[in-house]
């Protein structure tokens, strides 16, 4: 299957401005980069973006993180891997990437779980990377991009 659009930065470059200035302020709210990877992984899982897992797996990777640990992210809660701190941001991300599966989105118990973990900074943060992810997802899907790209 090819893709059906390339995007890039020629094709419309302040797509690229706007997607930089969204990574800067996820990523500079006190989040751990891990969990910000973890849950942009787990979002494209679910959404079937290969693109996204792809480079997800390969900046874990790239980070240090263990085989055991990359490779359980659709199982994590049958494994011991996971802080409880990854554990609430992967169930947030799994619920705000499904929104239409059930009637109350995001659970009470999930958001507070998370707001254990993380204080209102870091839970925006965590808040906007799982929706910029799910914007990837959705480009990508779309347009049939394939994995691996040269994201440069």
């Amino acid at each position: 299957m090819s893709a059906r659009l390339e995007y890039s930065a020629d094709l419309m470059p302040d797509v690229t401005k706007a997607v930089n200035l969204l990574y800067k302020a996820a990523h500079s709210a006190g989040v751990d980069p891990v969990v910000l990877e973890l849950v942009h992984l787990r979002g494209s899982q679910i959404n079937g973006c290969g693109p996204c897992v792809d480079s997800g797996a390969r900046n874990m990777r790239k980070s240090g993180e263990s085989d055991d640990r990359l490779f359980a992210v659709p199982v994590w809660r049958e494994t011991p891997y996971f802080t409880d701190a990854e554990r609430a941001a992967l169930a947030l991300s799994e619920y705000a990437t499904r929104l239409a599966d059930q009637p109350d989105a995001v659970p009470d118990a999930i958001w507070d779980e998370a707001a254990k973990h993380f204080d209102d900074r870091q839970l925006g943060a965590i808040v906007l990377w799982i929706a910029t992810t799910n914007f990837f997802n959705r480009l990508n899907v779309t347009t049939r991009q394939q994995a691996p790209q040269n994201w440069g």
